[in-house]
Protein backbone atom coordinates (compact mmCIF):
# COMPACT_ATOMS: atom_id res chain seq x y z
CA UNK A 1 0.00 0.00 0.00
CA UNK A 2 1.58 3.12 -1.06
CA UNK A 3 0.54 6.04 1.79
CA UNK A 4 2.46 9.03 -0.34
CA UNK A 5 0.67 11.84 -2.17
CA UNK A 6 1.15 12.37 -5.70
CA UNK A 7 1.64 16.07 -6.28
CA UNK A 8 1.79 17.69 -9.79
CA UNK A 9 5.14 19.04 -11.62
CA UNK A 10 4.02 22.75 -11.16
CA UNK A 11 3.01 22.36 -7.66
CA UNK A 12 6.47 20.70 -7.07
CA UNK A 13 8.49 23.32 -8.63
CA UNK A 14 6.08 26.24 -7.70
CA UNK A 15 7.34 24.79 -3.92
CA UNK A 16 10.75 24.30 -4.55
CA UNK A 17 11.16 27.75 -5.84
CA UNK A 18 9.64 29.09 -2.86
CA UNK A 19 11.72 27.14 -0.57
CA UNK A 20 14.87 29.11 -2.38
CA UNK A 21 14.16 31.93 -2.10
CA UNK A 22 13.03 31.56 1.35
CA UNK A 23 16.02 30.31 1.98
CA UNK A 24 17.72 33.30 -0.03
CA UNK A 25 15.93 35.80 2.45
CA UNK A 26 16.79 34.12 5.67
CA UNK A 27 20.58 33.34 4.40
CA UNK A 28 20.87 36.97 3.62
CA UNK A 29 19.52 37.96 6.91
CA UNK A 30 21.68 35.44 8.69
CA UNK A 31 24.69 36.98 7.13
CA UNK A 32 23.90 40.69 7.71
CA UNK A 33 23.16 39.78 11.34
CA UNK A 34 26.70 38.06 11.47
CA UNK A 35 28.45 40.74 10.35
CA UNK A 36 26.94 43.42 12.64
CA UNK A 37 25.06 45.47 9.14
CA UNK A 38 24.69 49.17 11.21
CA UNK A 39 20.83 48.85 9.95
CA UNK A 40 20.36 45.73 11.90
CA UNK A 41 22.37 46.90 15.09
CA UNK A 42 20.35 50.26 15.00
CA UNK A 43 17.08 48.19 15.08
CA UNK A 44 17.75 45.88 17.80
CA UNK A 45 18.94 48.88 20.09
CA UNK A 46 15.63 50.31 19.01
CA UNK A 47 13.87 47.48 20.65
CA UNK A 48 15.84 47.71 23.86
CA UNK A 49 17.69 44.60 23.18
CA UNK A 50 21.42 45.03 23.48
CA UNK A 51 23.58 45.12 20.77
CA UNK A 52 25.65 42.36 21.23
CA UNK A 53 22.19 40.23 20.61
CA UNK A 54 22.68 40.77 17.03
CA UNK A 55 25.23 38.13 16.92
CA UNK A 56 23.25 35.90 18.88
CA UNK A 57 19.89 35.91 16.94
CA UNK A 58 21.97 35.54 13.41
CA UNK A 59 23.78 32.72 14.91
CA UNK A 60 20.25 30.98 15.86
CA UNK A 61 18.79 31.96 12.53
CA UNK A 62 21.59 30.02 10.70
CA UNK A 63 21.17 26.98 12.84
CA UNK A 64 17.45 27.04 11.90
CA UNK A 65 17.53 27.97 8.23
CA UNK A 66 20.14 24.33 8.04
CA UNK A 67 17.71 22.63 9.60
CA UNK A 68 15.18 24.31 7.29
CA UNK A 69 16.96 23.11 4.08
CA UNK A 70 17.76 19.52 5.33
CA UNK A 71 14.67 17.39 4.43
CA UNK A 72 15.19 15.03 7.62
CA UNK A 73 14.64 18.16 9.69
CA UNK A 74 12.81 20.35 7.87
CA UNK A 75 9.86 20.08 10.31
CA UNK A 76 12.32 21.39 13.36
CA UNK A 77 13.45 24.00 11.05
CA UNK A 78 9.85 25.46 10.20
CA UNK A 79 9.11 25.11 13.86
CA UNK A 80 11.90 27.51 14.91
CA UNK A 81 11.65 29.57 12.20
CA UNK A 82 8.01 29.90 13.63
CA UNK A 83 9.36 30.58 16.76
CA UNK A 84 11.97 33.51 16.13
CA UNK A 85 9.38 35.06 13.79
CA UNK A 86 6.88 34.95 16.48
CA UNK A 87 8.97 36.63 19.42
CA UNK A 88 9.61 39.11 16.17
CA UNK A 89 5.95 40.04 16.65
CA UNK A 90 6.09 40.20 20.24
CA UNK A 91 9.00 42.52 20.18
CA UNK A 92 7.36 44.64 17.62
CA UNK A 93 3.94 44.81 19.48
CA UNK A 94 5.24 45.67 22.61
CA UNK A 95 7.78 48.33 21.61
CA UNK A 96 5.22 50.24 19.44
CA UNK A 97 2.03 49.62 21.90
CA UNK A 98 3.25 50.76 25.14
CA UNK A 99 0.49 49.26 27.39
CA UNK A 100 1.58 46.41 26.43
CA UNK A 101 4.92 46.51 28.44
CA UNK A 102 2.66 46.89 31.59
CA UNK A 103 1.47 43.10 31.62
CA UNK A 104 3.31 40.48 32.44
CA UNK A 105 3.23 38.32 29.84
CA UNK A 106 5.10 41.07 27.60
CA UNK A 107 7.81 42.69 29.69
CA UNK A 108 10.91 42.96 28.40
CA UNK A 109 12.49 44.49 31.05
CA UNK A 110 12.36 43.52 34.67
Amino acid sequence: MNNFIQISKPGLWTGSVLKVRIVIFLFVETMMKLNKHPLYVNGTIKFDLPESSVVVLGTYLFIDTILYILPTTAIYGILFLVAYKGVAVVIVCVAKFPILQKTKYFSLKN
